[in-house]
């Protein structure tokens, strides 16, 4: 294909998917948008605790609304349920695991199809984050982070809040409290939640428009059935990749709009909240960085309510604790469950691989990056930036992999539903299981080094 039959294709392409991309993506949320601009103005002008508490609940039903119509009366049947038990257990010690449970088991009548499948899908995400909000709150009651229980206006002010119950993220309560004493309006965070909006609406794009056609039309690599099978899986990869950017961005814009993600010394305020770090999965230095960078607020309240009270249990079971709760929150669906459980494995290897390596060349070699003054002996030499190299590019190779069975091009049907066990098992056996199979050589390197 020539340069002038490429361009072709390419300005086709810009005007059939970019611009009927852009315009849906404005048209779902310009509404959900609104109404966190309100929730911030609100939270600004407006005296009175409880009041803002209930506008702030308010409008995030109202967003509900907009996204699942009545379907939205199950997240407001969980909201109540959570708020129930943690009345019922206020004098307890244990309220985070006793709420967990209950939240475990509400969910799981809700995978069992005892409701229908595409409405419990559609408001998953809504789900999980008002679960985790309200077992945060649970085990901040536990620790004495958080004083007393909150009024039922509070709770609910802060599991709804506008800005996060649609496509989150998860926020601490004692980040909901400090947006709604509301914070003054200024430019700084303006720019920020416009910059965060325009990154998704480019990640939108990239993840419909580019990344399905990366290889047909933008970098064009010819090669046999076993190259071309690995191109389709990358292609796949990332362009769910950039859906999860997307999201993750405009969680961003849609919190920090409202009034929340901002960090503050003295009198300086910074609206810096961080979802998503793309680069640090596309060129990642590990799988540890990719996990912890993929949804950075998810894997914060999983390490701090999950792992280290599992910790107990030994390093190895607490991961798997860790990643075991992670796909029961996003649902006891096969395909999400064999990606985090794989990932679960890859990453405690890959750890306890390049610590042992770390230890026997005192080299910079780590999961994570060492600090400047770390007591190994080779830092930036030409064998450790390389072997840290084939590291990352081992770490693309597991994420091609595992994002292979993410087909954009299955049916919508499929997609609505979740993808069915055999279509894991059907893309992943196409692959002849090779991450599988390289995790466990990388073990038992580890095993005849230890």
């Amino acid at each position: 294909m020539d340069m002038s039959s490429r361009l072709a294709l390419w300005q086709q392409l810009a005007e059939s998917c970019g611009l009927s991309t852009v315009q849906q993506g404005l048209q779902q949320v310009w509404g959900l948008l609104l109404l966190c601009l309100v929730c911030r103005v609100c939270f600004r002008f407006v005296s009175g605790s409880t009041v803002k508490h209930l506008a702030s609940a308010l409008f995030g039903m109202y967003a509900l609304f907009l996204f699942f119509e009545l379907h939205m009366l199950w997240v407001l049947l969980l909201a109540a349920l959570c708020y129930l038990v943690l009345l019922l257990s206020r004098h307890s010690s244990s309220k985070g695991v006793f709420l967990s449970v209950v939240i475990l088991g509400f969910l799981l009548i809700g995978e069992l199809h005892l409701i229908d499948v595409v409405t419990w899908h559609k408001i998953r995400g809504s789900q999980m984050v008002v679960a985790m909000k309200a077992i945060s709150l649970a085990f901040d009651l536990d620790r004495g982070t958080v004083n007393s229980l909150p009024s039922p206006a509070e709770f609910l002010g802060y599991v709804l809040f506008v800005g996060s119950v649609v496509f989150g993220p998860w926020i601490s309560f004692s980040s909901y409290k400090n947006a709604a004493e509301g914070r003054k309006l200024s430019w700084s965070w303006l720019q920020s939640c416009s910059f965060s909006f325009l990154k998704s609406q480019i990640c939108l794009l990239v993840s419909t428009c580019i990344s399905p056609y990366l290889f047909s039309l933008f970098i064009p690599i010819e090669g046999d059935s076993f190259t071309q099978k690995w191109l389709h899986a990358y292609e796949n990869a990332v362009s769910f990749h950039f859906s999860n950017y997307f999201v993750g961005h405009l969680s961003e814009g849609t919190s920090m709009l409202a009034g929340a993600g901002f960090t503050e010394e003295k009198d300086n305020i910074k609206w810096d909240m961080s979802v998503v770090k793309p680069l640090s999965v596309e060129m990642p230095r590990s799988m540890v960085l990719v996990v912890t960078s993929w949804n950075i607020p998810m894997s914060r309240w999983l390490k701090t309510y999950v792992f280290k009270n599992a910790m107990k249990l030994g390093t190895f079971p607490a991961i798997l604790v860790t990643y075991t709760a992670s796909a029961l929150l996003h649902g006891l669906s096969f395909h999400l469950g064999a990606v985090l459980l794989s990932l679960g494995f890859i990453t405690y290897v890959e750890h306890v691989l390049r610590q042992k390596l770390a230890s026997i060349f005192s080299a910079c070699i780590l999961s994570r990056p060492c600090a400047s003054d770390c007591s190994h002996q080779h830092k930036k030499d030409y064998w450790v930036m390389l072997l840290n190299l084939v590291f990352s590019l081992l770490a693309v190779f597991h994420l091609t992999y595992l994002g292979s069975m993410f087909d954009p091009g299955v049916d919508e049907q499929e997609v609505e539903e979740g993808y069915a066990a055999i279509h894991t098992i059907q893309r992943w056996s196409e692959l002849n299981w090779a991450s599988h199979w390289v995790v466990f050589a990388c073990w038992v390197f580890y095993r005849l080094i230890q």
